[in-house]
This record gives C-alpha cells, structure tokens and sequence, in this order.
C-alpha cells in the first residue's frame, strides 16, 4: 500500500500507520480539554478507523490530525496537536495543508472540525464559520 508521506528537513508527515506512536498520541490527548474520557483502548479504536497523519521530528512523534472520512464527500477532522516545544514554527499550517492536499481528500465536498480556540488558525487554512448555521445539527450525549 503506498501511504502519504512529505518530508521539510528533520521533520516528516505520513499517514503509514506503522509511523504512528499511539503511546505519544495518547500522552498528548490525554492533557486536552476535548477528550477528557480518554482511555488508551478508545484511542486505539479511534485510530484504527481513521486517516491518521503523523509529525514526526526524526522518529519521535511531535504532532497529529486524525481524518474520520467516507473518502466520496465528507471528512472530520479533529484531534490536531503540535507539541508546545514545536509549536509557532509553522509545522501546524504544513500539517493542515498536508491534509487538504491528500489526494483522497482534495475531491471532497466539506471538510468539517470543531475548535474551542483556534479559529483564527484555522482561518488561516481557508476553513469558515459555517455558512448555515442553521442547517447544521448535532445529537450531544
């Protein structure tokens, strides 16, 4: 199977899920607000059923995005995180726009994501508050 991969120098993207440390994604998202209830077996879950694009300086995962996508006409992105030491060095834009530019998700209609502070960022990558917010619906347990 041929993964996405972009090399900048030291630093590395891929989405070769052998690339991918769940033990650091795991420490990362375990200090974030948005997944308070993280257990290591519902990570593991999460990713086994998502495009998962690593940042990798070397061999030590430093970041990630994970993709919940049906690859026809949706995507979600979520769980995006740099490590504080990596951060404001643009790799969160190259990581974003990595994403944007996989090949399975260029053709898609929408890609969706919540963020709680981040929203200029994310302006920044060309995403917008939603257009119809009245449109948009959602089941919060």
């Amino acid at each position: 199977m041929n993964y996405f991969l972009l090399e900048r120098g030291e630093f590395v993207i891929s989405t070769n899920p052998e690339r991918l440390d769940p033990q650091a994604v795991f420490g990362f998202l375990a200090e974030t607000r948005w997944w308070a209830d993280l257990t290591e077996e519902r990570l593991q879950r999460a990713l086994r059923h998502s495009l998962c694009f690593s940042l990798l300086e070397g061999d030590q995962q430093i970041g990630v995005a994970r993709v919940i996508t049906d690859y026809v006409t949706y995507a979600y992105l979520c769980d995006v995180f740099i490590v504080e030491r990596r951060r404001g060095q643009g790799l969160g834009g190259w990581l974003i726009r990595s994403v944007l530019e996989h090949p399975d998700l260029v053709p898609l209609k929408r890609v969706a994501l919540i963020t709680h502070d981040a929203q200029s960022f994310y302006r920044g990558l060309d995403f917008q508050t939603l257009s119809h917010p009245d449109w948009y619906m959602e089941r919060l347990r």
